[in-house]
């Protein structure tokens, strides 16, 4: 779970992608998949004044509600329960760990390019990237747009993902998506798994992050904005883990084994 949000991820700074200037009004928010339709139409005029082009407008239109999204998001505080051993195991801290420390050796020059550029350790980053998505293995397969539109439109929170259903039309504008890109559940993309918002905030170079090194480039990036404190220990760098995430458990593993993965 991302970049986000997994546990309410992603920090206030996204505010800063709403609507400029209250040009339009919100779109009415529904429980339901009823309302949708009726919804994308009033929300496109959102988008638009937010400064969305064609072809972001044309995604929207064709974007559907998405059931599994809302399914899963209902779920997501399950996710992040009990203690922080239980978790581990739950999401196979070992392999993350083993595999962490053989990336590490087999990609030596990338993360000490990272390390120098944003003054990230590789550790946080390979765990990071093994709790998302398993070093890449499996990115998700729900379409990003209908997955961050539905979130926009439910009545449970949609002052958080508003600004990233704007930001992935945006996204779709430059080309560093299409309407037909796929992620996570709720909207994250790529190898370590960011919100659109983000994407568009921290993202470096095309901000293509199914590319491995886009993507942990952005990612130290992110841990960069977020506060990351370089030479600093794991714990003096909770605050920007947190930024990552905002479930304790989650950052206490992320912390455990970064730790493990550099020594």
């Amino acid at each position: 779970m991302a970049a986000g949000l997994r546990g309410g991820i992603v920090g206030a700074a996204l505010v800063a992608l709403c609507l400029s200037g209250g040009a339009a009004q919100a779109a009415r928010c529904g429980d339901t998949g009823a309302g949708f339709e009726a919804w994308k139409a009033e929300f496109a005029n959102q988008a638009k004044a937010a400064g969305v082009k064609n072809k972001g407008l044309s995604a929207l239109a064709r974007s559907q509600y998405a059931t599994a999204t809302i399914k899963a998001d209902r779920a997501v505080k399950k996710a992040f329960s009990g203690s922080v051993e239980s978790f581990m195991q739950r999401r196979g801290a070992a392999t993350i760990i083993s595999k962490g420390r053989s990336l590490k050796k087999t990609n030596a020059a990338l993360f000490n390019q990272i390390e120098r550029t944003y003054g990230v350790p590789p550790g946080v980053l390979l765990a990071i990237w093994g709790m998302e998505t398993g070093f890449g293995s499996y990115m998700g397969k729900q379409n990003t747009v209908s997955a961050i539109v539905t979130l926009a439109y439910d009545c449970r929170r949609p002052d958080f993902f508003t600004p990233h259903a704007i930001a992935a039309l945006k996204l779709i504008d430059s080309g560093a998506l299409d309407a037909g890109s796929v992620g996570a559940m709720h909207g994250e993309i790529g190898h370590t798994q960011f919100l659109p918002g983000n994407v568009l905030k921290f993202g470096v170079g095309n901000k293509n992050l199914r590319d491995r090194e886009t993507a942990l480039a952005s990612t130290a990036n992110f841990l960069r904005g977020h506060g990351w404190k370089p030479g600093a220990s794991y714990e003096a760098n909770m605050g920007a883990i947190a930024g990552w995430n905002s479930a304790r458990v989650y950052q206490q593993a992320i912390a455990i084994i970064a730790r493990e993965i550099d020594k």
